[in-house]
């Protein structure tokens, strides 16, 4: 049996792009040093999560999805000399489209492709829909040097659709960059359990670990205040906790997994033998009742 070692990182993002990248580059490197092969950085790491206000400005923060893209070209080099596996998500261009995506980079630095965000969320201090498209990859899984890696980007760890579908594509692990903190106009509304709980039930019905990577410290724009909950975990695949970080601390956490063992559990567990797909026809609908398209 093969064993692979997740991590995941947790850091503040700042006002200078130069120095959130030197920032999750070290981090990544200390995990690889640590043993990790397969790393997850958090959303939109590059700057400040600028999507607490809607500013025409910020478009220009965009890159086009090619490895002769600086923010790219680093992360795949990076990935190549230190032969691990990088999800790197990033603020994407395409045309006279914009969306959230994310780069999936092998340990040999080949760019395998792209997933944009599907789940597009609005609110006060998450103004996402004047920002991004909403994605048009469907939900991806890549089979990677170090596993079949599945990635879904922060809203869409909500949904168990986009975990369940990302299961059944072959994935071994499903991996969350995130950027979620306080709710502006609810100060006294703390998300971050039932956040970890949503995620955790999938990690349990799905039978695989699942990574979060969420950002911490206070970030300002205008009048409007978030503060990021960090809390970025590992769970094992009965979505018990294995790896997790407090609320302010920067770091890396690291868990070992052994993705053949897991396979052999999830199918002798029966969960997916026994699933009935000709019965599930509400959830391709928007009311329970009637069908899109």
């Amino acid at each position: 049996m093969s064993k692979t070692t997740l991590a995941v990182t947790q850091m503040a993002c700042g006002d200078d792009f130069a120095t959130n990248v030197d920032k999750a580059e070290s981090l990544v490197r200390k995990a690889a040093s640590s043993g990790a092969q397969i790393i997850l950085l958090q959303e939109l790491f590059e700057g400040p999560y600028f999507c607490k206000t809607q500013k025409h400005d910020y478009f220009a923060y965009a890159h086009e999805a090619t490895l002769k893209d600086s923010l790219l070209a680093r992360f795949s080099t990076l990935a190549q000399e230190l032969g691990v596996v990088l999800p790197v998500s990033f603020f994407e261009r395409a045309g006279k489209a914009y969306y959230n995506s994310m780069a999936m980079m092998d340990a040999d630095g080949t760019m395998l492709g792209l997933y944009r965000k599907t789940h597009i969320p609005q609110g006060p201090g998450y103004e996402e829909k004047y920002y991004f498209n909403p994605g048009d990859t469907g939900f991806k899984v890549w089979e990677t040097a170090h596993g079949n890696v599945g990635v879904g980007i922060c809203w869409d760890q909500w949904y168990p659709e986009a975990a369940r579908a990302m299961a059944l594509m072959g994935a071994d692990v499903l991996m969350y960059p995130t950027a979620i903190g306080s709710e502006p106009t609810m100060p006294e509304c703390d998300s971050m359990p039932h956040w970890r709980r949503t995620q955790q039930g999938h990690a349990a019905a799905n039978v695989m670990p699942v990574c979060a990577s969420n950002r911490i410290g206070t970030e300002i724009d205008d009048d409007v205040e978030l503060t990021f909950y960090g809390s970025s975990y590992i769970t094992d695949p009965m979505g018990e906790l294995i790896a997790d970080a407090d609320r302010v601390t920067e770091g890396v956490l690291l868990a070992e997994v052994d993705f053949d063992e897991i396979r052999n559990f999830r199918a002798g567990w029966g969960f997916f033998r026994d699933r009935r797909p000709q019965h599930y026809a509400p959830v391709m609908t928007l009311d329970g009742k009637t069908k899109i398209g």
